[in-house]
């Protein structure tokens, strides 16, 4: 049964019928004036050339192109059909009437009133809306040397990529068609391109082009708002088809009108892995930084250097970056310095582990406001050198949380991980540790103040999962095994892991820092980042190779390597001792806290840097079991240590 269903194209062949039949009265009216009403063939005429032009629109699809993006083309169009149905009128109102008492004039006069009436209103909205008309031509169908696509996407950006591709000879695409992602306009055309079907139908539209001879060799998706999991089922059903996806710039990078050369550019990774971004509060982070001087530790690392262009949008009046590689701490430094040239800044090269070091720069400074984001986070590197880790995630950040308490700071910001939450590796329970000393000096101070009336420096400690494509992690390790052709390296095939942007972690920190900094109600509480759901690694992999335009298991292997010291198969980002608490900012939790005396656990991290100075290994980890009792130590560290 075939069920019919009234859509726009409809509406505008309705339009058209009108038109035609009002173009032969005003035809009429223009050559006779008031003698027209005395006409005995005026209804019949009326009647017999509409019905006429209905039977010609319909046959041509003239209903068929939309009206917004009303272009040459279509004026062509119309005057074929206006043609044909005034030469098919002639001979049947001649069989009809005989031609008695009408005009000859009146087929040329109709045509001319036929092309304004049809053409001027797809025109002027046309106009209306773009308050511009193209007269450009379609593209050229010869195909030669251009890569015959399909466009996902029935909206402005394939009318303008359209448009693009029928200028001169550079253009090197050829579109075969046009798919709709939202199930509207199929059916219709744009600048003679037709809207072929929607995209659940892409593998038979795909199929009914290369019988036809114009197999598309790749999707290129028009729109940018579509949500991550229908972007990974394009990709997937892209790689069935053998098609690769690309995707336009975004609208707002055309120039007026089309371009001359279009560059397409890849479906980034973080298009597939993305979220729906959360509300922020930007006037709370303005208000947080604007007017203050801004301390960062690890500033030329991948977080902290985007902790640096951030807060550098927000106008701070002073920016200290601190950095231990001189490499990391001259990038940052240069590129403050050419996107931001008149904001005061100054570069320290410095050790977080260094007291002496860290207490000369906070007593020159004096800042207001400090983010902590040094630390070593590579777990197995971590793994192997535990003192080191140690010192510097435990210890470096210990010497930096009293540094701001005496210099009177108005508020600390901890970096921290999800690895810090039942920790099976160094690297996260030193993070913990740093975790544990920052709640508890903030409970400490909130104390303290509480007698003395006096201004405290907050300790905000921000946790979350790992970053996309930051220093060390899976991405760039991917991307590298890729130019090698592979294989892709995975430890296990059911390994899990939350990831984020660096861009929205750092806009989360600062918005949890915002959040922590203006009141007391979350002190000792851990800022916890809304991750979304976990990623399993080898998906990521199979991800990356289809990015790549190869297919997973054919073109890149995928190789399992087994767990590495330390990894644990999925991550957590709160403890069972930690019910989490929403807030008033999407996108951010609390973890109730765990607290400690601040004075026990001072006593007990002077003895682990102590331990950390002379190199005792065995005492090192012995405290980490001690104060992580959720951690306990891996066997090949007791062997390392072993007579």
């Amino acid at each position: 049964m075939i069920r019919f269903v009234f859509n726009r194209g409809h509406i505008v062949y309705l339009h058209d019928i009108v038109m035609a039949g009002l173009s032969f009265f005003l035809a009429l009216y223009l050559r006779l004036g008031d003698d027209v009403w005395t006409r005995p063939y005026l209804g019949i005429g009326i009647a017999m050339f509409a019905s006429v032009a209905a039977a010609v629109f319909w046959s041509m699809r003239l209903y068929g192109g939309v009206w917004r993006y009303a272009s040459l083309n279509d004026l062509i169009a119309i005057a074929k059909a206006a043609t044909l149905a005034v030469l098919i009128f002639l001979p049947l109102m001649f069989l009809t009437t005989r031609l008695e008492a009408m005009p000859r004039s009146i087929m040329i006069i109709n045509w001319f009133v036929l092309m304004a009436l049809l053409g001027g209103p797809r025109f002027f909205y046309r106009l209306m809306k773009d308050r511009h008309i193209s007269l450009k031509m379609e593209q050229a169908r010869d195909g030669a040397r251009k890569i015959p696509v399909l466009l996902l996407g029935a909206g402005d950006e394939a009318e303008l990529f359209i448009r693009a591709m029928s200028r001169g000879e550079g253009a090197e695409y050829l579109v075969a068609g046009i798919v709709s992602l939202s199930g509207t306009r199929v059916g219709r055309a744009i600048h003679g391109i037709e809207v072929l079907g929607s995209a659940d139908e892409l593998a038979a539209l795909v199929a009914r082009l290369s019988a036809q001879g114009q197999k598309p060799q790749r999707l290129i998706l028009t729109k940018d708002d579509l949500k991550p999991e229908e972007l990974r089922q394009l990709l997937e059903t892209g790689e069935q088809l053998g098609m690769t996806l690309a995707r336009l710039p975004r609208l707002t990078e055309f120039k007026d009108g089309a371009q001359d050369r279009i560059e397409l550019r890849p479906v980034a990774l973080e298009d597939l892995l993305g979220r729906p971004q959360a509300v922020l509060d930007r006037e709370g982070m303005r208000n947080l930084i604007q007017g203050r001087s801004v301390l960062i530790t690890g500033a030329g690392g991948s977080i902290g250097s985007e902790l640096v262009r951030q807060i550098a949008d927000f106008g701070p009046a002073r920016l200290v970056l601190v950095e231990y590689s001189e490499f990391n701490l001259y990038s940052i430094d240069m590129e403050l310095s050419e996107r931001w040239p008149d904001l005061a800044r100054v570069p320290y090269l410095g050790d977080v582990r260094d007291a002496s070091r860290i207490g000369h720069i906070f007593k020159t400074e004096m800042p207001d406001l400090v983010f902590h984001a040094a630390a070593f986070k590579h777990v197995p590197m971590v793994e192997f050198n535990p003192v080191e880790g140690v010192r510097t995630n435990v210890c470096g950040t210990r010497t930096v949380a009293d540094a701001c308490r005496a210099a009177g700071v108005k508020a600390m910001v901890l970096i921290s991980t999800d690895k810090a939450v039942n920790p099976t590796n160094v690297m996260g329970a030193a993070k913990r540790m740093a975790e544990m000393y920052c709640q508890a000096l903030d409970l400490a101070e909130r104390d303290r103040t509480s007698q003395s009336n006096g201004p405290g420096t907050r300790y905000i400690t921000v946790r979350f999962g790992n970053v996309l494509g930051s220093t060390g992690s899976v991405v760039p390790l991917f991307q590298r095994q890729l130019a090698q052709g592979g294989p892709l390296t995975v430890t296990h095939p059911e390994v899990t892991r939350y990831f984020m942007t660096i861009r929205e972690a750092v806009e989360l920190v600062l918005q949890a820092s915002a959040l922590g900094a203006s009141s007391d109600t979350h002190r000792g509480q851990i800022f916890v980042l809304d991750m979304g759901k976990p990623v399993k690694i080898v998906d990521l992999a199979r991800q990356m190779i289809r990015l790549a335009g190869c297919h997973p298991d054919q073109d890149i292997k995928i190789v399992f390597t087994g767990l590495r010291p330390g990894e644990k198969l999925f991550e957590e980002i709160f403890h069972g001792a930690e019910p989490p608490q929403a807030t008033e900012r999407s996108g951010i939790l609390v973890a109730s806290p765990r607290p400690n005396d601040h004075a026990s656990l001072a006593a007990l991290l002077d003895a682990l840097e102590s331990d950390c100075k002379n190199g005792e290994q065995a005492k090192v980890l012995s405290t980490l079991c001690q104060l992580v009792p959720e951690y306990r130590e891996p066997d090949h560290h007791a062997k390392e240590t072993s007579p």
